[in-house]
């Protein structure tokens, strides 16, 4: 005798329990990664350790600040972050920025991400400018060479123009603490 027409009911009993099986596998993988302790804005980034790319981007045009190159990064800490006037993170963050220029542990430089210069230069005047040099990337690819993965974002850059650390999303309370934090390993 065929026992195929008795193993029918038994398979399509197993099969409706596959979508649930799936659901439940999954889950716990959410869960997993949930309960890590795991930084969810920390993203790894391959050029942490690594020298800066190669920049060299003007000022934007209409602001009397210049634009910046890996000169730049030489010789002292730099804090670059990456903003447009489009981004409204980069509005909410840009109140801990003005504080931060006030340190004189590092300098701060802007860079002005796919925006047009007098969009900028109107952002900038009517919530302030707290960069000691701005350059501007009009086409996005000097953000395709640093890693950008949309803005705001914000690195540390130590004295030997290495990239030491890298902030994706805005700046608030909490994570400037840990971006100062760098800043002091880097200065060291």
């Amino acid at each position: 005798m065929s026992e195929g027409p008795v193993d029918k009911p038994a398979r399509r009993k197993w099969l409706a329990f596959a979508p649930l099986a799936l659901f439940l596998a999954l889950s716990g993988a959410f869960l997993a990664q949930l309960m890590s302790g795991r930084d969810s804005q920390s993203l790894p980034s391959a050029l942490i350790g690594q020298a800066a790319p190669a920049t060299n981007l003007p000022g934007i045009v209409g602001l009397v600040s210049p634009g910046f190159s890996n000169a730049d990064f030489t010789g002292k800490v730099t804090v670059l972050n990456v903003f447009a006037s489009w981004c409204v993170p980069c509005r909410d963050e840009h109140p801990v920025l003005l504080e931060l220029a006030k340190d004189a542990r590092f300098q701060l430089i802007g860079m002005n991400y796919k925006d047009k210069p007098e969009q900028a230069a109107a952002f900038l005047g009517e919530l302030g400018n707290p960069y000691a040099k701005i350059g501007s990337d009009l086409s996005g690819r000097a953000g395709i060479n640093w890693g950008v993965y949309g803005v705001p974002e914000t690195y540390v850059i130590g004295k030997d123009g290495t990239i030491r650390y890298k902030q994706v999303g805005p700046l608030d309370a909490e994570n400037v603490k840990m971006l100062l934090a760098e800043v002091g390993k880097a200065g060291s």
